[in-house]
């Protein structure tokens, strides 16, 4: 069996991000999805070109976007490098994309897997309006959407594959740590945790 050190969070990350985009009507839309810019994209840099729509800095129009997208039959990934950002974006998940499904009442459950990151704080600090979780907050917020922390890497594939294929009728905000991309960071905190137990 392979244990948390074993597996490496930015490789699982990747290998289910090419997963992805391989099923039918997934579409990774958001910022650094085409090109590079933010540590996310890196775990796209090997998708299908055709499945990666690049966005502009603009997280409601975003999240608009997505939802529309949704309401046509597609599976959007929409990705938002940072929580702090993705801030700019939760009115329209909290009274449109969260009470869609109540609104119509069931006719259009929506599938949207939104993909955010807190930022990494090594081995450089960017700033703290970077690096904000706000993953406790959001669960109170949000009705139907599904708030998922992904704090070890056996985590990944399994949060990404139900988000996908849930038949509840929910959307899934997945929420991925940054400092875990750095392999010393993830090895060091998979060392803490096995510590404690």
């Amino acid at each position: 069996m392979t244990t948390t050190a074993q597996l490496k969070y930015f490789d699982e990350l990747k290998r289910t991000m090419e997963w992805l985009a391989q099923q039918p009507k997934v579409m990774f839309v958001g910022q650094t999805v085409a090109g590079p810019g933010t540590f996310m994209f890196q775990t796209l840099r090997d998708c299908p070109k055709e499945r990666c729509l690049e966005m502009p800095i603009n997280e409601s129009f975003q999240m608009q976007f997505t939802i529309g997208m949704a309401l046509t039959g597609v599976v959007p990934v929409s990705v938002y490098p940072r929580q702090n950002f993705l801030l700019l974006a939760t009115g329209d998940m909290a009274n449109m994309l969260d009470k869609i499904p109540m609104i119509s009442g069931g006719k259009w459950p929506l599938k949207v897997i939104i993909r955010v990151a807190t930022g990494p704080d090594f081995p450089v600090h960017p700033g703290h309006q970077h690096i904000g979780n706000y993953a406790k907050a959001l669960r109170e917020l949000f009705s139907w959407i599904d708030v998922v922390e992904l704090n070890s890497a056996e985590e990944i594939f399994p949060a990404y594959s139900h988000a996908l294929t849930r038949t509840d009728g929910k959307s899934t905000l997945v929420i991925e740590h940054g400092n875990f991309y750095n392999e010393e960071c993830y090895a060091k905190k998979a060392v803490t945790t096995t510590s404690q137990h």
